[in-house]
């Protein structure tokens, strides 16, 4: 009986002992997986890395950046950043880039949030890009939403702001971003809209041209008035959420889009 019992401690402890091992050799092949796993993605990042700055040169060999600038600042109807009204250049950076003078380039917090969205949404959403991405865009890249590409706008958003001031930056941007109807500046988008001169602009035309550029074809007031004026409400509340405009003065313009 004794010998029985014995016999039966000798198999469990066998079986405990193989399953204890199991698990370890279990273990070990998870560790190694999640570690080829870290690998692949570590090694496609540095591919992608590669394949963005090589964009971005190839991109600077095919005019300097500091000839680009020159020729956009040579075309009709430029814009001086001093012509613009002070509350279109609030109401541009708060609804494009609310931490545009603090941040060298590249908006991490932004870009953070634009991928858990992404993520959320399994597909390119949201871009985290700030002013002075989207500048590069303009100027050098396509409108395309590809990672290589974001990777290059990296690496020009650099080398502009290491070169421009923000003020400058801003200006570039105003000046080279498309408003529909065939408006690439503020200034043809004022005649063309409104028939005025930019500073003869009101507030309310203000902030509805800033809302045009993130999707010119949606938001143009000529095609679309209904969602032009949902975007300028857009502009509005982002503009009392970061400072710029006062509840009161929200309410006023917000009554007009009515």
């Amino acid at each position: 009986m004794n010998f029985q019992i014995k016999l039966k401690q000798i198999i469990i402890n066998k079986e405990n002992s193989a399953t204890e091992s199991l698990k370890v050799v279990n273990m070990k092949i998870v560790k190694r997986v999640i570690f080829i796993v870290i690998l692949i993605i570590i090694s496609i990042g540095l591919i992608e890395i590669k394949n963005g700055y090589d964009m971005y040169k190839k991109a600077i060999l095919s005019m300097p950046l500091e000839q680009k600038i020159v020729k956009i600042r040579e075309k009709d109807n430029y814009t001086r950043i001093e012509e613009v009204p002070q509350i279109y250049k609030d109401a541009v950076i708060s609804v494009e880039d609310h931490r545009f003078y603090k941040h060298n380039g590249v908006d991490i917090i932004a870009i953070c949030r634009a991928i858990v969205n992404d993520i959320k949404e399994m597909k390119f959403v949201q871009g985290g890009s700030t002013i002075t991405q989207q500048l590069c865009k303009n100027i050098y890249f396509t409108q395309e939403k590809k990672i290589t590409r974001k990777i290059a706008e990296v690496f020009m958003a650099f080398k502009i702001e290491k070169n421009y001031e923000k003020d400058e930056i801003l200006e570039l941007y105003l000046n080279t971003s498309y408003f529909g109807d065939g408006y690439y500046t503020i200034k043809e988008a004022a005649k063309g809209y409104f028939g005025k001169e930019i500073g003869e602009l009101t507030d309310y035309e203000n902030i509805l041209l800033a809302g045009i550029p993130n999707a010119p074809s949606v938001y143009s007031p000529s095609k679309n008035p209904e969602l032009a004026k949902q975007r300028q409400n857009q502009v509005i509340k982002k503009m009392v959420k970061y400072k710029y405009l006062t509840q009161k003065e929200a309410n006023s313009l917000i009554k007009q889009t009515k």
